[in-house]
């Protein structure tokens, strides 16, 4: 994968970033989703495939991009498929971080230091380049206004952002009503991207449970279903890596 085409997260955290105050909406739900736009960008690129609620690596290759890689590698050792709940609602420690330094590295952003309450330093990120962020938002805009199906890329894009909440930063009020509901729409429109975002709802409801199973099976695998659901999340998720420029600020 080259480097000259911004990934999915970078473009879901572009949008999420507000230009007025340089802080980013949604944040908790906003790093389920850059988890899961991970997972989108690797499918897009052939490396990873759904095999129903579950990721499977089909080509562990490298992609050329290192936080992508990353989540790759830790795919790959696994070495059996992954429900996508339980990898999107693991421990992501530093991932929205990770992204904005890389956006700041590539200038698409620039960090501005400040305090909370005076005392505790912080880091609010604005945009350098509004015309990145109008081009990203002016797909889902086409996409909602036009009723065409957008491409693969544009579809997982809007269906993300539905999944941690986007749409009332994008489309407020109730003249934004209709856009919004439209933006959730568009959500059937590429599969990957529809499983990944089901997944980020799912986790944010608290449904890290089972797969869904008829009324017997159900009966029949309840007892060893709930030993290993609580077992599961704990030592099958992987954590991101630290970077060392975590720890130097709060981000907001």
């Amino acid at each position: 994968m080259g480097r000259s085409r911004r990934t999915l997260p970078e473009e879901l955290l572009l949008l999420a970033l507000d230009p007025a105050t340089g802080t980013t909406a949604q944040p908790q739900s906003l790093d389920l989703g850059l988890a899961g736009a991970q997972l989108v960008e690797l499918a897009l690129a052939g490396r990873i495939a759904p095999d129903g609620d579950r990721i499977a690596v089909v080509a562990p290759r490298p992609t050329g991009d290192p936080t992508l890689d990353c989540a790759l590698e830790l795919l790959r050792r696994r070495g059996a498929p992954v429900r996508a709940v339980h990898w999107i609602g693991g421990p992501r420690l530093g991932l929205r971080q990770t992204y904005l330094s890389h956006l700041e590295r590539c200038g698409m952003v620039a960090a501005v230091p400040g305090q909370m309450c005076g005392v505790l330093p912080t880091t609010r990120y604005q945009a350098t380049d509004t015309a990145i962020s109008r081009e990203i938002r002016a797909r889902l805009d086409s996409a909602i206004r036009t009723g065409v199906p957008p491409d693969p890329r544009t579809a997982a894009l809007a269906a993300l952002a539905h999944a941690v909440g986007l749409g009332k930063h994008l489309y407020p009020g109730n003249e934004g009503r209709s856009s919004r509901s439209r933006l959730r729409d568009l959500i059937r429109h590429d599969p990957m991207g529809g499983l990944v975002a089901h997944a980020v709802m799912d986790v944010q409801n608290g449904a890290v449970a089972q797969p869904r199973r008829g009324p017997a099976a159900t009966a029949a695998r309840q007892g060893a279903a709930g030993a290993r659901t609580a077992a599961e999340p704990a030592r099958g998720v992987p954590m991101q890596p630290r970077h060392g420029s975590m720890a130097r600020a709060v981000v907001h």
